[in-house]
């Protein structure tokens, strides 16, 4: 099956009523410029302390620096980072030295055939790579939490490309996760604005995507 990813926890009964739907990883955001989420690190490391095992936790940094990522790791305790914005080779291998218990999750922010060597790239040195439909390069960067879907085919292409698994995100909801499935194949597929409801977790809209998940799934 497809595993499932909800982000943007804003408490304890959010991560709850998302791991009771069939989520196998929960995302929790820290200080970004832009966008949808952000919790203080206090809350982050509470709800991480409150999931219980096997289930994933995501801290969600924009920190680029080894010791910037390292720092922010260290205040909340997740089982593994997501780093959003553009992070080198070299970082990545030295959080790996520093954190060899932390799994590390780069974001690669889906805009065109730069993703792809992008991607090439970071893959080597991470455990999964997450697709996205960021905009790093604005003044005031979006780095997740746009609500908008990017070039599918170009995360296919991603996908057949590199040998660690993949998180798809960016715009996904009920009505459109099958489709995503069916087109990419990821391992995973992430969720935030798509099953919120002015800015809250909705039980139906999540029960609706997790239903969609499933509906899409093909092992094939």
């Amino acid at each position: 099956m497809v595993r499932i990813k909800i982000c943007c926890m804003a408490s304890i009964e959010e991560a709850r009523m998302a791991i009771e739907a069939g989520a196998s990883a929960v995302g929790l955001v820290g200080k970004m410029p832009s966008g949808p989420g952000p919790i203080p690190d206090a809350l982050i490391a509470a709800i991480a302390r409150s999931v219980p095992p096997p289930i994933s936790t995501f801290l969600l940094t924009s920190e680029q620096t080894t010791e910037g990522i390292a720092s922010h790791y260290l205040r909340v305790r997740t089982s593994t980072i997501q780093i959003v914005d553009a992070v080198s080779d070299d970082t990545l291998k030295e959080l790996r030295r520093r954190l060899p218990g932390v799994k590390l999750v780069p974001v690669v922010h889906v805009t065109g055939k730069e993703s792809l060597e992008e991607a090439l790239r970071l893959a080597p040195h991470a455990d999964a790579l997450l697709l996205d439909s960021g905009r790093p390069n604005l003044a005031v960067k979006e780095l997740g939490g746009t609500g908008r879907t990017h070039d599918w085919r170009l995360s296919r292409r991603i996908r057949d490309s590199i040998s660690c698994p993949v998180f798809l995100a960016g715009g996904l909801g009920p009505g459109n996760v099958a489709e995503a499935i069916r087109a990419v194949h990821p391992f995973a597929v992430d969720v935030c604005s798509g099953v919120r409801t002015n800015g809250a977790l909705d039980a139906g809209k999540l029960r609706a995507f997790c239903h969609a998940v499933a509906k899409g799934y093909s092992p094939h």
